[in-house]
């Protein structure tokens, strides 16, 4: 079987087993979150927490239940990080530094799960299951929170209550998150991922010295990393080590893991609304912007430039040959265009045109599908801008979901699609003009200044991946990423949870011959292309100075 033909059914399986699934867990997590039930386990912890899971929220308390919990968070796995050296369960190893303490905590709270750090050599036990690993779980389910929060303002009227933040995070949490990474974790165990919490062995040595490993309760965290769309891996070389991911099937099941609840959610989304015809259309352009992303990396990544690709079957720098170019391709695509960020391959080894797909990916503010929760919300902020071009068109008031797309709404929009931008293109103009930073680039020219572009593309869309040739373990590289992690993360969540606020509050508008008819294919183009128009226009001068420039010259 060739590699290209291997490539192609990789992608038909998983699109099958995502299409399998579809229904029962989008409909699950409608269930979920409509429910007024609470199980016993919950109520204890409303208890604990001195929360009324039955008292509605406005927005601006549901944004206050939002920020208070990931302050704390960040304020927790920060203190975690800098008294490891007290710890048990260290495995020897001494405090994390402060800079680097602020960047991981923010960046584990945040989603992102940007790493600039060796996993194995770093971080003991403890951090990593009583700190990464429960922010994993805890940072997806606020994202879904806040999506579900929107959900409701489109599907209430004549309130402004979004739901409570606190039921929300804690269903996502045990209801969702736990049982479905429980299953994940023992299918990864089965398949020959590790669990343990094993010391320190030597495990060969060479000329000078000895090659040693760690243990680590790997396959619990991989199966959250991925279904989370987290992405922070237990080793440096994330899901490229075989402890993480050892064989082709591990590999596409941890594709299925990230792509599942935020494809899922848009069923979510049209059961919760009243209309599953508007979740398809969502669905749609999701799926139509995956494929087209999948469809293109792959050609970019198998075109045979030269005897030594010809010979390798594709660009294979930077690829594990278990994967191989397709297995590679599928998995880049997947945690770009997701908030996941964890790598099989490293993305700075890919062609020039390869490694602009994946920061594109993030550039389309990873909505197809998108991050646990943030991409629903992403996409949707991206309806309402649609719907408003095509209101402009024919000269009629937008309205989307029966909802009237006025200029408040517009406003809220139209701030949530710029600040990430404006995050990105300012960072990293500021560390191409000052003297030091440049110094952290392996590489000079496009390649250099695409290593800069995509970590600030990364930080600033809680992504988490990196280019790898940077070297973002510096004081500088540590504060400014953390900064655009945080804000990155925070502020499109405020704009986010009033545009429901505002919705909510709306009286229902009736549907008239002259109503944009939102689960059409005719829709699903115009989202499709307003989504890829907003993004060129924004990010096509960087672009083109960095893997453009790049991709053109080879």
């Amino acid at each position: 079987m060739g590699p290209v033909l291997a490539g192609v059914l990789q992608l038909l399986a998983l699109i099958a087993a995502l299409a399998l699934v579809y229904v029962p867990v989008g409909t699950y997590l409608a269930k979920v979150y409509s429910s007024k039930k609470h199980l016993r386990v919950e109520r204890w912890i409303y208890k604990a927490i001195g929360a009324n899971p039955d008292s509605e929220m406005t927005w601006p308390a549901y944004l206050r239940g939002v920020l208070a919990f990931s302050a704390v968070s960040v304020l927790f796995l920060y203190l975690l990080q800098r008294l490891q050296g007290v710890l048990p369960g260290s495995l020897g190893f001494s405090s994390v530094n402060p800079a680097q303490s602020f960047n991981t905590a923010v960046s584990f709270v945040t989603n992102t799960n940007w790493q600039s750090y060796y996993g194995e050599q770093t971080m003991g036990h403890v951090v990593q299951t009583a700190g990464l690993a429960v922010q994993n779980f805890l940072s997806a389910a606020v994202g879904i929170a806040v999506a579900v929060a929107l959900v409701r303002g489109f599907a209430r009227s004549r309130t402004g209550e979004l739901g409570n933040f606190w039921a929300d995070l804690v269903r996502g949490t045990l209801r969702v998150l736990v049982p479905m990474a429980a299953v994940a974790a023992v299918v990864l165990v089965a398949c020959g991922v590790i669990q343990n919490f094993s010391g320190i062995d030597e495990v060969g040595q060479f000329l000078g010295g000895s090659q040693q490993w760690n243990g680590g309760a790997v396959a619990s965290q991989e199966a959250i990393k991925e279904l989370g769309t987290n992405g922070g891996g237990y080793f440096n070389a994330n899901s490229a080590h075989p402890f993480e991911n050892p064989t082709p099937f591990t590999n596409l099941f941890e594709i299925f893991l990230i792509l599942v609840i935020p494809f899922s959610l848009t069923r979510t989304f049209g059961v919760m609304v009243g209309s599953v015809k508007q979740g398809y259309a969502i669905l749609a352009t999701m799926f139509t912007i995956w494929l087209g992303f999948t469809a293109l990396m792959m050609w970019t990544e198998f075109a045979h430039h030269g005897p030594a690709l010809q010979a390798a079957g594709g660009a294979m720098e930077g690829k594990e040959v278990r994967f191989g170019v397709g297995g590679s391709s599928l998995f880049a695509v997947a945690t770009t265009l997701t908030s996941t960020g964890a790598v099989d391959s490293f993305h700075s080894s890919f062609t020039g045109l390869g490694g602009g797909i994946t920061m594109l990916s993030m550039m389309l503010g990873e909505i197809a599908p998108g991050g646990t929760g943030s991409g629903l919300y992403g996409i949707l902020i991206m309806a309402v801008i649609a719907v408003f071009i095509a209101g402009l068109m024919v000269g009629r008031t937008p309205e989307y979901l029966g909802k009237k797309i006025g200029g408040r709404e517009m406003k809220l929009a139209a701030c949530y699609i710029l600040i990430t931008p404006a995050l990105v293109l300012v960072f990293t103009a500021a560390s191409m003009a000052l003297p030091t930073p440049p110094h952290s680039m392996l590489n000079s020219g496009a390649h250099g200044f695409s290593e800069v572009l995509y970590a600030f593309t990364s930080a600033a869309n809680n992504n988490g991946s990196a280019f790898a040739g940077l070297n973002a373990n510096t004081d500088w590289f540590n504060t400014m990423t953390g900064l655009a992690m945080l804000l990155g993360r925070f502020l499109p969540m405020v704009f986010v949870l009033a545009l429901a606020g505002s919705l909510a509050g709306q009286q229902p508008v009736p549907v008239t011959a002259g109503t944009l008819r939102t689960e059409k294919p005719l829709f699903t183009g115009l989202l499709v292309g307003a989504i890829l128009i907003v993004t060129g226009l924004t990010y096509f001068p960087a672009l083109a100075l960095g893997p453009l420039a790049e991709g053109l010259a080879s």
